[in-house]
């Protein structure tokens, strides 16, 4: 059953196993020669399916991938019940709202101290089950130490609160940026803040790398 439909993929909900899965596959698009399509889809995929295991083994909740199929460009993986946090936010007091934020902050301080861009942070792809965050939709992510790239990762969630949430946008994302200073240092996180701005005062739009390198 289709339950997500994307400009690079699409989300379905199926069963595998006797388990309920999410199988996300990635679309050939006729406008590229098929051969380079075949290429680019098998390295998104690849490069998502590591980028969720790396964030994981970094202590950051993402879901489990069952099976990777390659030809196919698809990922089949866990199935994650619960509430995004764009809608959790919503139900929650002042208090549990700050406290929520925080903990993101600190498992996105985790990802970028294991070297990994999210990409498209959003509290659309963050997930609260039975008190668990998880971490969802790594499409758009990469490996990298940049710290621009790291700026841009948080300036994607200020903005989300910023239009979701703009009543108490300002509070949250404090918060995160605590939850953050908390994993990668202060003075690490002051940086990444700075560079965040720079970003903002530029007017800059989130751009990624449309093909692998060497395509």
């Amino acid at each position: 059953m289709l339950v997500r439909k994307g400009a690079e993929a699409n989300l379905y909900l199926e069963k595998w196993h006797g388990l309920e899965v999410i199988e996300k596959k990635r679309l050939p698009k006729r406008y590229r020669v098929a051969k380079l399509d075949s290429k680019i889809r098998q390295f998104r995929t690849v490069r998502e399916a590591r980028l969720i295991h790396d964030a994981k083994s970094a202590g950051v909740p993402t879901p489990t991938i069952y099976s990777v199929d390659l030809g196919n460009a698809t990922i089949i993986m866990e199935h994650i019940r619960g509430a995004r946090v764009k809608e959790a936010l919503d139900s929650l007091d002042h208090n549990a709202r700050k406290a929520l934020c925080y903990r993101i902050g600190r498992l996105i301080g985790r990802l970028h101290n294991a070297g990994i861009i999210h990409g498209d942070l959003t509290t659309s792809n963050i997930i609260v089950s039975n008190n668990r965050i998880v971490f969802l939709d790594f499409g758009l992510g990469e490996h990298s130490e940049n710290l621009e790239e790291r700026g841009v990762d948080l300036l994607l969630m200020k903005r989300a609160f910023q239009s979701a949430h703009y009543k108490y946008s300002k509070e949250c994302f404090d918060a995160l940026v605590k939850g953050y200073a908390k994993e990668v240092s202060s003075e690490a996180s002051k940086e990444v803040v700075r560079r965040l701005r720079d970003v903002e005062r530029r007017g800059r739009y989130v751009s990624r790398k449309v093909a692998p390198e060497g395509v």
